[in-house]
């Protein structure tokens, strides 16, 4: 007699497992109906510039600064009057009346691990567990996509996706990465390498798509083994019901959904895209995963996270913007500027992020859809000895961009060197609640965690004066 557990792994194998999809839309029950407001926002694109984009050469340029501090690049106007950016990003000057610029992010974090829990989740990750015990747990805050899953409507697309891959390295996935105690139903749906392989330069060969069945499952042998499954549930499913059962039917169930969801299969063939729109996003990971992210939101999915790193062919993880200088940056033996003028940073940013805030206004999709763009610090005022900046958190900027907000702004202030909040402090917190808001999500929602203790499922405020 088949054992109902081996079906199930034998099962999962050839249908669930095949898709590549780890962490796909888990299952557990919401325990209380989702709540919205009336929203301006349908959706949001989150772009996590992992490692920390300097505030001082991009958003927040201080030419009178002291040397030694003082960005090389030089501030440039754009199309919003008074606001400038660092000279590395002439398109982006030209769409920055659809920017709303914050420059007094704040928080007290300066490892990589605990700020990128704080970025993401908007809570201050007590106790402290650095790298490599913030392996996330079921214990943790959920991250950004996941309040969207948990707020929003209930719908057979799943809410929220992280490409090209999650924040992880050395086999370690970071803590704020997924849904924590909401359960692993409100996790978002993680792709893995979505791209054959990373190549900065142009390319011609179609990406790999994770939603593709192998050669050898065709949709008819999916059914059959469906139907099979199905029988087996009958038998049994009054005497083992549980909630890990629960959890693989609904997973099972959504998978098998999403298969024959051509919207969402369809989001992820860049093929679909004309020669001339890849073009103008990058043929590259950056660019291709920003145009994946509009295809999404376009497919249904509530919040895209494109999370912005690095993989050398010897698949090794590098966070670009972490530009301390000397031996970190790469394999090329680049310094933390030349780091930052190479291709795998500020031109293909400017270029991806560029051409989404374009394609976006082009196809009537801006005003509904918010752009984000942080990381989880920024970098130090002074430039070390390698030609670098280091760790940054005490003040740094972050975008938002469509969605309702006001473009052409700026929020808050920073001090002459960019090193300490002038005016108007903005924490972690604050930014997501903001990005909840404006999608018409509350962010003031009450949540508990696994041992009941009530909390907000946002730790901030809205910034109502960007809305």
């Amino acid at each position: 007699m088949l054992h109902r557990r081996d079906a199930m792994l034998r099962l999962g194998s050839a249908a669930c497992g095949a898709l590549s999809l780890p962490h796909l839309i888990a299952s557990e029950q919401a325990a209380a109906a989702p709540s919205q407001k009336t929203k301006s926002a349908r959706s949001c694109i989150f772009l996590f510039a992992w490692g920390g984009q300097p505030q001082q050469d991009l958003w927040d340029v201080k030419p009178e600064a002291p040397e030694g501090i003082r960005s090389p690049f030089l501030p440039i106007a754009t199309n919003a009057p008074g606001i400038t950016l660092g000279d590395q990003l002439p398109l982006l000057a030209r769409q920055a009346d659809k920017l709303a610029i914050v420059r007094s992010l704040t928080h007290s974090m300066t490892d990589h691990q605990t700020s990128v829990y704080h970025a993401l989740t908007g809570r201050v990750m007590t106790p402290p567990r650095v790298f490599p015990a913030n392996a996330r747990t079921r214990t943790d805050f959920p991250s950004i996509g996941s309040m969207f899953s948990y707020l929003g409507e209930k719908s057979l697309t799943p809410a929220s996706f992280s490409i090209p891959r999650a924040v992880a390295h050395d086999g370690l996935f970071y803590a704020g990465t997924h849904a924590g105690f909401l359960g692993s139903m409100h996790d978002p749906v993680e792709l893995g390498q979505v791209f054959n392989h990373v190549q900065v330069g142009p390319r011609s060969d179609p990406p790999t798509l994770p939603l593709t069945l192998p050669d050898d499952i065709s949709i008819a042998r999916l059914q059959a083994r469906r139907g099979l499954r199905d029988l087996l549930d009958a038998e049994d499913r009054a005497v083992q019901q549980s909630s890990g059962t629960t959890a693989f039917d609904s997973s099972y169930e959504t998978a098998y959904r999403m298969l024959h969801a051509p919207t969402v299969k369809d989001a992820l063939n860049l093929e679909l895209e004309s020669p001339a729109m890849r073009d103008r996003y990058g043929r590259n990971e950056y660019g291709e995963s920003f145009l994946t992210a509009r295809r999404l939101v376009e497919a249904g999915v509530r919040l895209v996270s494109v999370n912005w790193m690095f993989i050398t062919p010897a698949a090794k993880v590098y966070n670009v913007w972490d530009a301390h200088g000397g031996l970190n940056d790469l394999e090329h033996g680049k310094t933390g500027y030349g780091m930052l003028k190479a291709n795998y940073c500020l031109p293909a940013f400017d270029q991806a992020f560029s051409a989404l805030l374009e394609d976006l206004a082009q196809r009537g999709l801006l005003d509904e859809t918010l752009v984000a763009c942080a990381g989880e610090f920024g970098r130090t005022p002074k430039i070390n000895g390698n030609n670098g900046r280091d760790h940054w958190p005490f003040c740094y900027s972050a975008v938002l961009a469509g969605g309702g907000t006001r473009g052409g702004t700026v929020f808050g202030a920073s001090d002459n060197q960019a090193a300490y909040v002038k005016d108007n402090a903005v924490t972690p917190g604050d930014y997501l609640a903001t990005i909840c808001e404006a999608c018409g999500l509350d962010p003031a929602r009450e949540i508990h965690d696994l041992e009941g203790r009530p909390f907000k499922i946002c730790d901030g405020d809205p910034i109502t004066a960007l809305l």
